[in-house]
């Protein structure tokens, strides 16, 4: 594995998700240089002024950008955070035409100007867009994709550390399928340390009921409209797991992440984008990984493929 020398990120949107991921990729050391853009000028300049004046905190990493795109030239990872943003009682599908309207005249500038970078979009609906950003750029599917449920499963891993009362990092769970009303934990597959959750034995000497799992996947799925509710948009939870999506890609790491990219017949689905675990490396997904499934598990993963499909079809991609 080779770590990217010099490495340059680039965020596309300086709104409330853009700069809480250029401010956590900055804090983590994810790239060497990150470069912020936005076609508001005053806005992205006041955004690189405020961050610029934290790098004496923040080790070797730099901060640069504005609102000419010739700013992004040279970037390793281009993250897409622009678009409308998904107000109170929206779901992330409502979003989906004016996003791929805003993708349709993006991606082929972005990769004219970054032609050997992996790109990523965080925009909702993410999976939707992952599939229109990799038609409108012409690049492969591994180069193109989405951060998926990478924050969806940080959430279930953070509440069911707290039920448990044990380290988030020994929480090996993982929700996949659509970001969004369709998503689903991937309970057969979720461990606490080396033990399956529905065998683990609390306190109490009690084990957690299926009742009680199906409450705390209804939380996390529900959890980005809670947050919006309160205080009209998520973006330090979603910044720092874009930031570390960032990471696998720049370092070569070949981290199993769930992100969302367009698959060709993972148990049975193709031509949609749906979040599976996945191996990031500098060339973006290089795999995703055909884990085992339970059969409701199966039938949740092609109700999210349907559910993307529908919204696909409504759309003009071509």
């Amino acid at each position: 594995m080779t770590v990217i020398e010099n490495s340059r990120l680039a965020v596309i949107g300086a709104g409330a998700v853009g700069s809480s991921l250029a401010y956590a990729a900055l804090i983590r050391g994810s790239a060497r240089e990150v470069v912020l853009y936005d076609i508001d000028s005053a806005r992205v300049d006041a955004e690189v002024l405020d961050l610029a004046h934290g790098t004496p905190f923040t080790g070797s990493s730099r901060i640069s950008g504005g609102a000419d795109l010739g700013h992004i030239e040279g970037a390793n990872i281009v993250v897409v955070t622009a678009g409308a943003k998904q107000h109170p009682g929206q779901s992330r599908l409502d979003l989906a035409g004016v996003n791929v309207g805003i993708l349709r005249d993006l991606m082929p500038k972005l990769v004219e100007r970054a032609p050997n970078a992996v790109f990523m979009l965080v925009t909702n609906p993410c999976d939707v867009l992952a599939v229109a950003a990799q038609r409108f750029s012409g690049l492969p599917a591994g180069r193109v994709f989405s951060s998926g449920t990478v924050l969806d499963s940080s959430r279930l891993r953070w509440r069911l550390a707290e039920r448990f009362g044990v380290a988030a990092s020994s929480v090996h769970a993982m929700i996949v399928g659509e970001h969004g009303d369709s998503e689903f934990p991937l309970w057969s597959q979720s461990r606490i340390g080396p033990i399956p959750i529905r065998e683990w034995v609390d306190d109490a000497g009690e084990s957690v009921s299926v009742e009680e799992l199906d409450a705390i996947a209804y939380d996390v799925k529900n959890a980005a409209y809670a947050v919006i509710a309160g205080k009209g948009a998520t973006n330090y939870a979603i910044g720092l797991s874009g930031a570390r999506i960032v990471e696998a890609v720049l370092r070569d790491e070949g981290a199993v992440l769930p992100v969302s990219s367009v698959l060709d017949d993972y148990r049975g689905v193709s031509g949609v984008a749906l979040s599976v675990p996945s191996i990031v490396d500098a060339s973006g997904v290089s795999r995703v990984i055909d884990v085992p499934f339970s059969a409701d598990e199966e039938r949740a993963l092609h109700a999210s493929a349907s559910a993307i499909r529908d919204s696909l079809a409504a759309l003009d991609l071509d």
